[in-house]
């Protein structure tokens, strides 16, 4: 069974790609995590979480939400994650939630995917977006091919930056980065509601039809990147940026 978390789609692809590839279901923890549902999920033996990386690990909401919901059936875990350039020393991380999950850990997967993060980075234009997904493809193959096998994921690079970045940075980062406020919508905003319905932490409400954040943001991205008026601003951070979120590279083919 393949678990998933998105903010801007590149996640759902990959763990759709793998759902196909070895016929099995595929859960959205989106929806778990927004509706604060943390039951039990019957699974297979075999689990493969599939995430963006946050602050080099997987999200907080996603390892706040694993450790609460039981996963029953579950033998052996699988982590594929998705990254703008690296994902630090996230499988330490990752095989102290499958000891904690008494899960046996299967390794650690890396898969560079276009950027999101805009309210620090830059993310690509659609063409350049399309062109890192072509490129991630071969690395999506050979994980499809060790998962298939049932074999574990050889370890990712781990030196004394990786645990740094993982380590001490991580809650240093959430503290004073993963913050809300700078968010706000410009008059080009037509009270649509998207950002509501998508954010994972109902962190938004709409305020004389405009949205308005609160204080618990995860900065998955989906309000701004997801925005069909590209009304919604990070400070100055986001400004003349690209939008990018996985769906529209997929538009962009059909068309083609």
């Amino acid at each position: 069974m393949v678990l998933y978390y998105s903010g801007t789609g590149n996640s759902k692809y990959i763990a759709k790609c793998i759902a196909s590839a070895l016929e099995t279901d595929c859960l959205n923890l989106n929806e778990r995590i927004k509706a604060e549902d943390t039951s039990s999920v019957q699974t297979e033996e075999n689990v493969i979480l599939v995430t963006p990386t946050y602050a080099w690990r997987i999200p907080h909401i996603v390892s706040d939400w694993l450790g609460k919901a039981e996963l029953v059936g579950a033998k052996c875990i699988w982590f594929v994650m998705d990254c703008g350039s690296e994902i630090g020393n996230a499988a330490g991380y990752n095989r102290q939630l499958a000891a904690q999950k008494q899960l046996q850990y299967m390794g650690t997967a890396q898969i560079i995917m276009p950027e999101n993060y805009i309210a620090m980075f830059n993310a690509p234009q659609k063409e350049q977006a399309r062109s890192i997904v072509e490129r991630a493809e071969p690395e999506l193959q050979k994980v499809l091919t060790q998962l298939k096998a049932g074999q574990e994921f050889p370890p990712p690079r781990e030196n004394l930056y990786d645990r740094l970045m993982s380590g001490p940075v991580n809650p240093v980062f959430y503290r004073f980065f993963v913050k809300a406020d700078a968010f706000r919508a410009t008059d080009a905003c037509i009270g649509c509601g998207k950002c509501v319905e998508l954010c994972p932490l109902n962190n938004i409400r709409l305020e004389n039809g405009k949205p308005v954040w609160g204080k618990n943001c995860t900065h998955c991205m989906a309000c701004i990147c997801y925005c069909p008026k590209e009304a919604i601003e990070y400070g100055k951070k986001s400004k003349g940026k690209p939008r990018y979120h996985f769906e529209a590279l997929e538009r962009k083919q059909q068309d083609v």
